[in-house]
């Protein structure tokens, strides 16, 4: 496994910036590894819910987790306020970084993500094949001897 180690700073959206970082590394099957930080809004989609709920105040990261791909990615966020109490559900945009959130991503480079709708659930659930085997070099012509 390959991994990255980064630094988000205040302002900054959480999610927006991890599908950023995801595109920009074209990362194709890959994990969030541990996330710790703190939150000033959280935008999260609860359990059964259509709709997002949106949290105003200071908060603790205590767990990001799920799969990162440049073909849809899964992300959940559990949060603690300043009574310890503790919220999560499927992360949206609208978290913003209070003071810091670090990172570490993990990158599963023989596998390839994607998204495709299970028949069952109807969801766009994740599936998982192996990478696609880089095109080969082409050969140089050897140079000819006089």
């Amino acid at each position: 496994m390959r991994t990255y180690a980064l630094r988000l700073g205040p302002g900054q959206d959480l999610r927006q910036q991890l599908l950023a970082f995801t595109e920009q590394h074209q990362i194709r099957a890959g994990a969030v590894v541990t996330c710790v930080g703190s939150l000033t809004t959280a935008t999260l989609r609860l359990a059964n819910q259509d709709g997002p709920t949106v949290y105003k105040g200071h908060f603790e990261i205590v767990s990001l987790v799920g799969t990162l791909s440049t073909n849809g990615s899964h992300l959940h966020l559990a949060m603690a306020d300043s009574t310890g109490r503790t919220l999560g559900g499927h992360l949206l945009d609208g978290n913003i970084i209070y003071t810091t959130a670090e990172l570490v991503i993990g990158v599963l480079e023989e596998l390839d993500f994607r998204r495709e709708t299970d028949p069952v659930s109807t969801y766009k659930e994740l599936t998982i094949y192996p990478a696609p085997k880089p095109a080969p070099l082409p050969r140089r012509a050897s140079p000819k001897k006089p």
